[in-house]
């Protein structure tokens, strides 16, 4: 949810077939792959907050999660179980940043559900089982978050059955993509600020601006070229995925760019630029939406790509976030 600030990120949001994808390998693993991931450490970091660092055989490594407890949580046994809110960071972020930048820890009513915060990779994994080249493999971020950290959270901290899914900024997008892909698994989804229509041309063009970056991180990896690689494009873009989402309430949110009432002396001409630029994908999103039935409710306002805004959009969709976890 940081700002951004490197050269490639900053030409990314500055600035559409051949091919196919193995459903398998994009899509996630086995129960029995899963289980192979394992708690290496566990920390309580504040009240009603514990991070736990996982290894994971779909990262290749160890990574954190951040939990924000229950009332009852420490005292729970094998059979209590919560409804769960996934809350997912933007890029440069870290399993942190819904603590550190908003109020969420403090929501009075968020006392009975577990809010699960995990890394989702810096700069950026962008909630994507990486394509590398064709070969797959580590970094598979959706493997690691729906299959790996839920497995674990239902197995042994009390993560119920009823879940529901939000993020900021890049962690919007991950949010429509995953509730996309795995339809049912999530009741209702909420995104702020996030770029949620990957093959719109605006798109496309700020992504190839990235790729053309010698310096930037190898995001040609992701999904592959937007041509030679369209089929996998598609399958990670919100756009293409609306359909599966027609029994899901979603929630939208994005500013347009201009200082708004929540903008600060930090604030800059990207995090406008990001806004405008995400604005243009949110209403085209609410448009395919809309189309194909999905219950959406939308927010548009005048602000900028700042964690202030996001704090108070998640206030604005945590009674549909609620309402359907009970």
């Amino acid at each position: 949810m940081r700002r951004i600030a490197t050269p490639l990120v900053a030409g990314l949001l500055t600035a559409a077939v051949i091919g196919s994808v193995p459903a398998a390998a994009s899509v996630g693993t086995t129960g029995t792959a899963a289980s192979k991931a394992a708690v290496v450490a566990e920390q309580r970091v504040g009240d009603r907050l514990v991070d736990l660092t996982i290894a994971s055989p779909a990262l290749g490594g160890d990574a954190k999660v951040r939990l924000l407890t229950p009332d009852g949580w420490d005292r729970r046994d094998r059979h209590d179980r919560w409804p769960v809110l996934y809350l997912l960071h933007g890029m440069f972020g870290s399993h942190e940043d819904w603590v550190t930048q908003t109020d969420v820890a403090r929501l009075h009513a968020l006392r009975n559900v577990l809010v699960v915060m995990p890394d989702g990779g810096n700069p950026g994994g962008y909630y994507t089982n990486w394509w590398n080249g064709g070969r797959f493999g580590a970094p598979a971020w959706e493997t690691f978050h729906l299959d790996e950290v839920r497995s674990i959270l239902e197995r042994g901290y009390g993560a119920g059955t009823r879940r529901a899914v939000a993020g900021a900024s890049m962690g919007g997008y991950g949010a429509l993509l995953y509730a996309g892909h795995r339809p049912g698994m999530f009741r209702a989804v909420a995104s702020y600020s996030g770029p949620v229509h990957l093959l719109h041309p605006e798109s496309v063009a700020r992504w190839q601006f990235a790729f053309d970056d010698p310096n930037g991180a190898p995001y040609l990896d992701l999904w592959g070229d937007p041509v030679a690689q369209r089929a996998n494009w598609e399958r990670h873009d919100p756009y293409q995925l609306a359909g599966a989402l027609r029994h899901t309430p979603v929630f939208l949110s994005c500013g347009d760019g201009e200082l708004g009432p929540l903008d600060g002396p930090d604030t800059g001409e990207v995090d406008q630029d990001i806004e405008r630029f995400d604005r243009v994908l949110n209403v085209s999103l609410e448009a395919e939406l809309r189309r194909r039935g999905v219950p959406v409710v939308t927010h548009y306002y005048r602000g900028t790509h700042q964690p202030a805004y996001w704090e108070r959009e998640l206030h604005r969709s945590l009674p549909m976030l609620l309402s359907a976890l009970h």
